[in-house]
Parts: structure tokens; C-alpha cells; sequence
């Protein structure tokens, strides 16, 4: 785990998931373990939030020919600019 200094928060939690951090811990500690869990689950909320906001801009997207390759140029023109 990183070396940075740790704020101590009290939380209460369900006791089933208490006993499933305390079962899945291994030899790490329990405050480690559910610090491991919930960067992780940051992580994956992050990754759901752009995979919609990717299925958004993509349903956008005209279906006809003529129309999609606009908007392609028009995409690429916006990423030249980033």
C-alpha cells in the first residue's frame, strides 16, 4: 500500500460484508483490504461513468452516409485540438 498519511473515518458496514472483507483479507489488514475495495470500486464507477458518456456521444451519431463522415472530420478536428 502507498506510504501517504491516512485519515481515520469511522464507517459502519453491513455485518455480511464485514465478514467477507475479514474472510477475503489474506494478510493484509482489514482497513487495507476495504481500502484495496473501495479505490477499486472508485475505479470501476469511473470507468462505467465514461463508458455512457462514450455510448451517448456514439448514439448521436447520423446514420446516413454523408452526414457521418461529417461528423467524423468534425471529431478528428476536436481531438487535433486537445
Amino acid at each position: 500500500m502507498s506510504s501517504a498519511i491516512r485519515k481515520t473515518r469511522s464507517f459502519s458496514l453491513d455485518p455480511e460484508v464485514l465478514s467477507e472483507v475479514e474472510r477475503t483479507k489474506g494478510n493484509a489488514s482489514a482497513s487495507e483490504r476495504v481500502n484495496h475495495l473501495l479505490k477499486y470500486a472508485l475505479e470501476m464507477e469511473s470507468k462505467a461513468d465514461l463508458f455512457e458518456e462514450a455510448a451517448r456521444f456514439f448514439a448521436a451519431v447520423p446514420d446516413e452516409r454523408e452526414e457521418r463522415r461529417a461528423f467524423q472530420r468534425a471529431a478528428v478536428r476536436s481531438w487535433a485540438r486537445a
